[in-house]
């Protein structure tokens, strides 16, 4: 996750006022104190931490709370409030429409990622169904042309530029153009990098807005910059009007949390967050979501939203079938790796969920993890119909092994270990045998089906043990400006069932088991 040693920092220190036997002055100061170090170490205007600090004592006053009232839920209110209120600009940026041409420009300084940026950009509103195009009017860098255009044919993207064009403007006028007649409704318009005191790359930017006429110009910023990014967004946004902030590089520093509140100092909203170089290492930013998974509390829209990006509504009938009957085939496993690998990196979607937190997955394991499953599919190319589709383990004898050792290019024991993986989760997917499926297989409502009992067998033991001391514990769901968030109890099989009843009222929970666990 973004910001994963600040969002550990801020929950380890949540957790130990909430281990506290009494909430005092104390434990209050000794929580802040923590929270307050951590967003400094993470370049946080010094300002922006102390209001933030006096604020939420303003708001928490022990001396005057009744008896009865729940002290850490209204700290964690509080803390959640002002995080949310650093981070937040007050505005929102504009929005493209499906069918209607919109036309967004690229700014930013030389380095922080732009043309990189633009091609993610496309790429993310092309899986949800726009027809993207990227025009490259960025004349000043050498290559800038050749890496937009390898970026470009790799994501399926059309593209516009020129190797003889040297005026911007022009290919930029050209380019629009041209994708206006093929009725692309997205165009991103990639222009020079500059640096804040070069006046003559700051005109080119104004000349080509005033050509292009963008309805929508996106300031990309480096984000290991930290606070330094207010200079930089106040300069770029009295040439143009910036209407949006893209922060970059947010894996690989700890400067980020500094360059998030700095920018939304500006009252520019950030729409995007880039955390690699890869295509779908992107993340749409919303403050509430963001804050809440900062504080290690999840995001189950945002973890909804990656199931039915994976799984189209007119293939969950048959997957809640195949769960019902308690089959599971080295084919469904197949499928399922493919949709694990298809929700985008591993440490963006565990740390959805509440309780996870991002150190628990660092980048290396992340990557490690995926070329597991990666090798684990290779081995189930090289097997027949008959052995995907089979549900008899005793099939796979020692020459069918080697059969596929051979074929996939890997060891026997690389065979023997997908084999194990796939009896572990097969005993898992059995477990789920006799759940009723509501007609048309619908997940939200097969999540009512669901049981304490149901759950006690699948969760892993680990888990359970957890639940039980109240680590992970049980979810007790409430409200913050409608936020969902949840506090930590202590458990047990009572507390299973109030884990249950809050999934059960989350809108299409059940499809995480539809697939979650494979």
């Amino acid at each position: 996750m973004v910001l994963g040693q600040l969002g550990g920092s801020i929950s380890r220190a949540l957790q130990q006022m909430s281990n506290a036997t009494i909430i005092d002055e104390k434990v209050l100061n000794d929580c802040l104190n923590e929270i307050t170090r951590a967003l400094l170490q993470a370049d946080v205007q010094f300002k922006l931490v102390r209001d933030m600090q006096t604020n939420i004592k303003k708001i928490v006053n022990l001396d005057d709370l009744a008896a009865g009232h729940n002290k850490r839920r209204i700290i964690q209110q509080a803390i959640f409030n002002e995080l949310c209120k650093m981070l937040d600009p007050g505005k929102p940026s504009f929005t493209p429409k499906k069918g209607k041409t919109s036309i967004v420009m690229f700014v930013g300084l030389q380095g922080s990622g732009k043309t990189t940026t633009c091609t993610k950009y496309a790429y993310y509103h092309q899986k949800k169904g726009w027809k993207p195009a990227l025009v490259c009017a960025d004349t000043f860098r050498a290559g800038a042309f050749d890496q937009l255009k390898q970026n470009a044919t790799k994501a399926k993207i059309p593209f516009y530029g020129s190797y003889m064009e040297s005026d911007p403007v022009k290919i930029a006028a050209e380019g629009v153009e041209r994708f206006k007649k093929e009725n692309c409704d997205l165009i991103i318009v990639d222009t020079s990098g500059r640096h804040k005191q070069e006046a003559a790359l700051f005109e080119e930017m104004r000349q080509v807005s005033e050509a292009t006429k963008p309805d929508l110009v996106i300031f990309v910023m480096d984000g290991s910059i930290g606070q330094a990014a207010f200079d930089q967004a106040q300069a770029f946004k009295k040439i143009v009007s910036v209407g949006a902030v893209i922060v970059t590089k947010m894996d690989g520093h700890a400067k980020g949390g500094g360059a998030l509140s700095a920018v939304a100092a500006t009252k520019s909203p950030v729409i995007f967050l880039g955390t690699g170089e890869h295509m779908d290492e992107f993340e749409v930013f919303d403050v509430k979501p963001f804050v809440s998974r900062l504080l290690g509390m999840g995001d189950w829209s945002g973890f909804m939203d990656k199931i039915h990006e994976v799984v189209p509504m007119d293939q969950q009938p048959e997957l809640m079938q195949k769960l019902s009957e308690g089959h599971f085939t080295l084919r469904i496993m197949y499928e399922q790796f493919q949709n694990i690998l298809k929700m985008g990196p591993m440490g963006q979607v565990l740390s959805m969920l509440p309780g996870f937190s991002a150190e628990l997955m660092p980048k290396g394991h992340e990557k490690e993890s995926q070329a597991k499953v990666k090798r684990y599919m290779t081995m189930m190319d090289s097997m027949t119909n008959e052995e995907l589709d089979s549900t008899n383990p005793k099939l796979m004898n020692e020459s069918r092994i080697m059969r596929i050792a051979r074929g996939s290019g890997r060891q026997v024991r690389d065979v023997m270990e997908m084999l194990e993986e796939y009896k572990r989760l097969a005993k898992i997917w059995g477990k789920m045998k006799g759940l009723k499926i509501p007609k048309g297989g619908d997940m939200s409502a097969l999540s009512r089906n669901m049981n304490a009992q149901h759950m006690s067998k699948v969760l892993p033991p680990q888990m359970l043990k957890q639940i039980g001391k109240g680590d992970l514990s049980c979810y007790r769901n409430y409200n913050i400006d409608g936020c969902s968030l949840f506090s930590y109890r202590t458990g047990g099989m009572g507390g299973l069932q109030s884990l249950m009843k809050q999934m059960g009222s989350s809108k299409d929970m059940m499809s995480m088991f539809g697939k979650g666990d494979k």
